[in-house]
């Protein structure tokens, strides 16, 4: 079987290396292939040229802007607004998100009774799944963006606001490798140690991000757990249904 991950920058990717591991473990004859397109629009050619594939992955920037592409998709999915998971069968695609179910049995432990309130670094796909789970949980949360629209806190408002939320998620990308100096522009000033700081970034496995945060006593969490638990839901999916 053919498996692949479909995403525009994929040299340092957790996913290749990850199912081709697998797959050698499990003594399976399966592959797994990056598959880097400037422009969604570039989905349909390469479906049509790769006939033989069984499920893709999806990452960044196209887990929203696949989505008029496929054929069907999960109810959580269609709710959440991303897909990261699709599944191939009978000619049809249909689209999943497996990134809530990473992060909420990655985040659930240090989940407690004053975690009430969080904030959400970044607007794109990741964020949604992330703002699901929290919905679910019954915790508040806003969005900070860079351009907020009504409703979210851009990173200077979020930095004098740090008392008010337990929870800090970075589901940008920034501070990925090889850009480690980089960082979400959130002002630490007020981190304690009541803060708990995630970051989907698992590429320095302790960012820049993470690594400030901690100094000032927060606890902090980056995001390969995550990846790894959103792997195999994806691989659970395209092996039963």
């Amino acid at each position: 079987m053919r498996f692949g991950l479909l995403g525009e920058k994929l040299d340092y990717s957790f996913s290749k290396n990850y199912f081709e591991t697998k797959f050698q473990n499990l003594n399976l004859n399966h592959s797994y292939s990056n598959f880097e397109i400037k422009n969604i629009r570039e989905f349909p050619d390469l479906i049509n040229r790769e006939k033989e594939l069984t499920g893709l992955n999806v990452t960044i920037p196209y887990k929203e802007e696949v989505i008029p592409f496929l054929d069907e998709i999960d109810n959580s999915a269609q709710k959440i607004g991303a897909v990261n998971t699709i599944h191939f069968k009978n000619g049809k695609l249909k689209g999943y998100n497996t990134d809530v179910f990473g992060f909420e049995k990655s985040i659930e432990k240090y989940l407690n009774s004053k975690s009430k309130s969080a904030l959400i670094l970044g607007t794109g796909g990741a964020s949604k799944a992330i703002a699901y789970v929290f919905k679910k949980r019954g915790i508040s949360f806003k969005n900070v963006s860079r351009n907020p629209k009504l409703g979210q806190l851009n990173y200077k408002e979020a930095g004098k606001e740090l008392n008010q939320f337990q929870i800090i998620i970075n589901t940008t990308p920034l501070g990925t490798y090889p850009e480690i100096k980089n960082r979400a522009p959130l002002p630490l000033e007020l981190v304690n140690s009541q803060h708990f700081f995630f970051d989907l970034v698992y590429n320095p496995v302790e960012s820049l991000f993470l690594k400030e945060a901690k100094m000032k006593g927060a606890k902090t969490k980056n995001g390969l757990e995550m990846l790894e638990l959103q792997a195999n839901k994806s691989w659970d999916i395209w092996n039963e249904l």
